[in-house]
């Protein structure tokens, strides 16, 4: 006989399963998100003990640049680099470059926080690490340039309102001999060179400076060698290795 009985009030009435094409409508979002951010569908996952640092366009401090520009902001740099060096799985930086410069005291700070890492550290110049960027190069343990990658060495300047008094003078010369003291410090460069390549003319147009390219940077005792991404990935890994066996990092 067909069941007649009513439904019981006391249970919930049923609802159509929505699962189907649930996985397919949480994927579709991420999928457009990675196109969007990546272009491309599938970023490979690959767990490393190598974080990379990217700092690319100009390095922006205190003051907010056009939103046309291409920047890395410090104040996102440096929770990086204080988690990874806080992250037990991190056991070496990778620090690639391809910057234009930026703030004087942004680039100094991220100098000296990448030059105070207790983990191995590895810079890597791509196309250009100018101006600022040439403390940053030299910050890390061991440092690559491209052969096709330069630098420029210049002075410092000041923009906006500029009080033409002694005191401004004094105030360049000193920030000027903090970036000098720094790269002569981390890297094989004598000060006396540096600061020719600094202030030489007819180099650059309408400038003062020198802008070297790959193997010069070399010559000059600025980088300590002219590779790439397999060089500067195998070096850090030497020098991993050389901290897990409790050598002492230069």
């Amino acid at each position: 006989m067909p069941d007649t009985s009513e439904p019981n009030p006391a249970l919930p009435p049923t609802k159509p399963q929505k699962n189907k094409g649930k996985k397919k409508e949480l994927e579709e979002p991420n999928i457009i998100d990675t196109i969007k951010n990546f272009g491309q569908t599938n970023i490979p996952q690959v767990e490393s003990n190598i974080h990379c640092l990217n700092i690319i366009g100009q390095v922006e401090g205190h003051m907010v640049l056009p939103p046309q520009n291409k920047t890395t902001k410090y104040e996102h740099i440096i929770p990086q680099i204080v988690a990874a060096e806080q992250n037990e799985k991190v056991e070496g930086i990778l620090i690639i470059l391809n910057t234009v410069g930026g703030d004087v005291e942004a680039g100094l700070a991220l100098a000296e926080m990448i030059s105070s890492l207790s983990k191995p550290t590895v810079t890597l110049v791509l196309g250009g690490g100018h101006s600022i960027g040439v403390p940053i190069a030299v910050s890390s343990n061991y440092s690559y340039i491209a052969e096709t990658a330069t630098m420029t060495i210049h002075p410092i300047r000041l923009t906006g309102l500029v009080i033409g008094v002694p005191q401004t003078y004094e105030y360049l010369d000193k920030m000027q001999e903090r970036v000098v003291r720094f790269v002569t410090k981390h890297s094989n460069i004598s000060e006396e060179k540096f600061k020719e390549l600094m202030y030489k003319t007819g180099n650059l147009a309408r400038d003062i400076g020198t802008n070297v390219i790959g193997i010069d940077a070399v010559n000059h005792g600025i980088i300590d060698e002219v590779g790439g991404l397999g060089q500067a990935i195998k070096k850090l890994n030497e020098l991993i290795a050389q901290n897990k066996g409790g050598g002492l990092l230069q």
